[in-house]
């Protein structure tokens, strides 16, 4: 789950003495909340810009949406097992990204996390800890190392029937990458993509000063211990304080890791600062199933990338190159 008030955009909102002025829009795309930003010298042509951003999101929906049955996507996953499908290249691009993430982060991050079968619930009607066979069986069909890519054809397939990918973990980063880019291209200076916790900046506010995000902890909300600039980069903080099961007396969130079948325990928030958003929402998910040390671990071995942990107990973990003073 992306986290909205767990990083909260900070900007000016009078901007009397510039020409230049900030425009928001909030909507729902692609199921979720997205806040569209731009800086603009008026009004018309604001809303114009915050059109192209729509019309591109919808685009990318349509290109990686498993619920549409006439999605390329969805073609992929319904001939798992017999044969493979000819697809764009910026799919098929956009799952090669996804199998070198998946690589990187040892299997922590997988797009056939989509063929497991949900024997969590975290609705309050679970009682009780699911079987080790049930839990085994429920990752039987996932592994990004079946997926097969043809990249003289840009053919996609999935080596196993019951097989599917799914772009949860990273759709929305890609969407508000892809919106940001077009937006640049359009001539547009400043402005922010927010597609449900997965944030893109570039520019800066009309006064000059960089974009900045405020950091809370999720056992905490009342203060930010962290105020930070988000220069020409992206921000993805996922959470899972908000839906969990507790069975006898231990916590178990709702990211589960495609590896083993298990929830992700010891950690509520990450907050990741990378690039694109595409890249960032894929390592927040991954950090959560690799842990704080592992996760760490491998942040830190990323060049221009940063992340913030938040674990169960309210203690803040970071990377190694943010420095915050604790509040």
């Amino acid at each position: 789950m992306k986290s909205l008030f767990a990083i909260l955009l900070l900007f000016v909102a009078s901007t009397a003495g510039f020409s230049q002025q900030i425009y928001k829009r909030t909507l729902k795309l692609m199921g979720s909340r997205f806040d569209i930003t731009v800086v603009a010298n008026d009004q018309i042509i604001a809303n114009r810009n915050i059109d192209i951003a729509i019309k591109e999101i919808g685009r990318i929906e349509k290109l990686i949406s498993s619920w549409d049955e006439n999605s390329q996507t969805s073609s992929i996953n319904k001939n798992a097992g017999i044969q493979p499908v000819k697809v764009d290249q910026e799919l098929f691009d956009l799952i090669q990204r996804a199998i070198g993430i998946s690589k990187l982060t040892d299997g922590a991050f997988d797009i056939s996390y989509a063929s497991m079968d949900t024997i969590w619930k975290f609705d309050g009607s679970m009682m009780q800890m699911p079987s080790e066979e049930e839990i085994k069986a429920s990752v039987a069909k996932v592994g990004y190392k079946d997926i097969v890519l043809d990249k003289e054809k840009t053919k996609v397939f999935l080596n196993s029937k019951g097989m599917k990918i799914g772009f949860g973990a990273i759709g929305k980063g890609y969407a508000a990458d892809k919106a940001k880019d077009l937006l640049i291209e359009k001539g547009v200076v400043a402005g922010i993509i927010n597609a449900s916790g997965d944030m893109n900046t570039w520019g800066q506010q009309p006064d000059g000063t960089d974009w900045k995000v405020a950091i809370t902890n999720p056992l905490n909300k009342n203060n930010a211990f962290a105020l930070l600039p988000v220069v020409n980069k992206a921000v993805v903080t996922s959470g899972n304080y908000e839906k969990y099961v507790i069975l006898g007396d231990k916590k178990y969130a709702h990211i589960i890791d495609p590896r083993t079948g298990y929830p992700s325990t010891g950690i509520v928030s990450v907050s990741v600062f990378a690039p694109k958003a595409e890249l960032a929402d894929a390592l927040a998910t991954s950090v959560f199933v690799m842990g704080i040390k592992v996760g760490l671990d491998r942040i830190n071995q990323l060049s221009g990338i940063e992340c913030i942990i938040v674990d169960d107990e309210g203690n803040i973990h970071t990377s190694k190159n943010i420095k915050i003073d604790n509040q």
